[in-house]
């Protein structure tokens, strides 16, 4: 039972997010039908009225949450360099990552993440921070962002970059290249590098 409602809060996801950013009448009718379905679906499992539910899902363009990003520091075989991916957006490198999916875990992000964009398999290791871009030196962003660096072991070696991003290369810790600073700062990289070579798990936040 809450494997079905977990499908169906992804549908529901799915449907505001299409909803958001489609620029036609015929998908917006449609993605505000899949919204419908999901409420309803919903509606029969939790034994809520439509109305209930409705009332307490305020419009995906007002709700003021916090949206979560998740990286993955993977580091070479002597721990020398670190991966980076080339984003597409403004030409500049970042750790690999992305907004959090709903219905998969902060590991399977951060997996899904690194093959997409870079080719390489990980195994997801450890928790090493989670950054409130609040406190740190990011440039101006509407959205209120935590920013969670997990630590990952690579299991293969092919580098292949992803559709959505430029490249994908390892790069000296002390040789980065031009970081997207939107996504990532030198100094986040430097502590959670630091943290890793160093073996220590304990996670940083704020």
């Amino acid at each position: 039972m809450h494997t079905i409602l977990d499908q169906i809060k992804r549908l529901k996801a799915l449907a505001d997010t299409g909803f958001l950013y489609c620029t036609n009448d015929y998908d917006r009718e449609r993605y505000t039908e899949l919204h419908e379905i999901s409420i309803d679906l919903m509606s029969q499992i939790s034994g809520n009225t439509t109305e209930t539910l409705n009332a307490m899902f305020a419009p995906v363009t007002d709700y003021p949450t916090v949206k979560t990003d998740v990286r993955a520091l993977v580091l070479s075989p002597d721990k020398k360099q670190v991966l980076l991916a080339r984003e597409s957006a403004d030409g500049k490198w970042s750790l690999p990552g992305g907004w959090a999916d709903v219905g998969q875990t902060p590991r399977e992000v951060a997996a899904k993440e690194v093959k997409e964009e870079t080719g390489i398999d990980v195994v997801p290791k450890a928790l090493l921070a989670v950054f409130d871009k609040r406190m740190h030196p990011h440039p101006p962003q509407p959205f209120y962002v935590y920013k969670m660096v997990i630590l990952c072991e690579a299991t293969s070696t092919q580098l292949t970059k992803g559709f959505d991003v430029l490249d994908a290369q390892y790069f000296g810790i002390d040789a980065l290249p031009e970081l997207s600073e939107d996504r990532i700062l030198k100094s986040q990289i430097d502590l959670v590098y630091q943290k890793a070579i160093t073996n220590d798990f304990e996670a940083y936040f704020d």
